[in-house]
């Protein structure tokens, strides 16, 4: 994997087109909406609704670009209601589903945070992922690196990665290899379209 959170040339598995952009993308780089019986357009990130799926990169500007050019009623053919503050919907949900598979990764032995304990992960070569709050201190964030060919998470807050962890905030945690780690970096780059400007779309790297 590569150490932006993407996933490193994943060129594999089914591909869809962005209503927004008209590009061929992975679906792990995209989010599925379906219509409802009653023409409200529904986010789909679990892929599990019925009907003709309606693809979109996730990316603010293009989430943006959809709602304003009336693209959902386009792609379904049809009338459709689009719902309120979108974007906002997206990334809540985003934010939601990663904090919710680090806790199972946590439950599972497979994450842990603190600094003390992260830094001595990373020592061991035992962490895939360095994850760090995008509100913590800049000096303490900047004595620990991505591990070599892992992936960096910045872009949750302390208040939403402490919760992975049940406690008010956390900083610094790390993921080991296998278990959930895949799902955590796709669920992360996902929201990170939505929540990161491209002038911060930097990322720490290893030493």
């Amino acid at each position: 994997m590569g150490r932006g959170g993407q996933p490193k040339d994943r060129t594999d598995g089914p591909e869809r087109k962005c209503i927004a952009t008209g590009a061929l993308e992975p679906k792990h780089g995209l989010i599925r909406f379906a219509v409802g019986p009653d023409g409200q357009i529904a986010p789909d990130l679990a892929e599990k609704l019925p009907g003709r799926g309606i693809w979109l990169s996730a990316d603010r500007a293009a989430v943006e670009k959809a709602v304003k050019k009336g693209l959902f009623a386009r792609a379904a053919r049809q009338p459709v209601t689009v719902p309120e503050g979108l974007v906002d919907l997206l990334e809540a949900i985003l934010a939601s589903r990663v904090i919710d598979l680090i806790s199972l990764a946590r439950k599972g032995g497979r994450a842990t945070t603190g600094y003390e304990r992260v830094k001595d992960w990373l020592s061991k070569d035992e962490a895939e992922i360095l994850i760090q709050a995008s509100d913590g201190s800049e000096r303490g964030k900047s004595k620990l690196s991505t591990p070599q060919g892992g992936s960096f998470i910045g872009w949750l807050t302390a208040s939403e990665l402490g919760h992975a962890f049940g406690r008010q905030t956390a900083v610094h945690a790390a993921l080991g290899a296998g278990g959930l780690s895949k799902r955590v970096v796709e669920e992360a780059q996902r929201l990170k379209g939505l929540r990161v400007s491209d002038g911060d779309k930097g990322h720490r790297k290893g030493k």
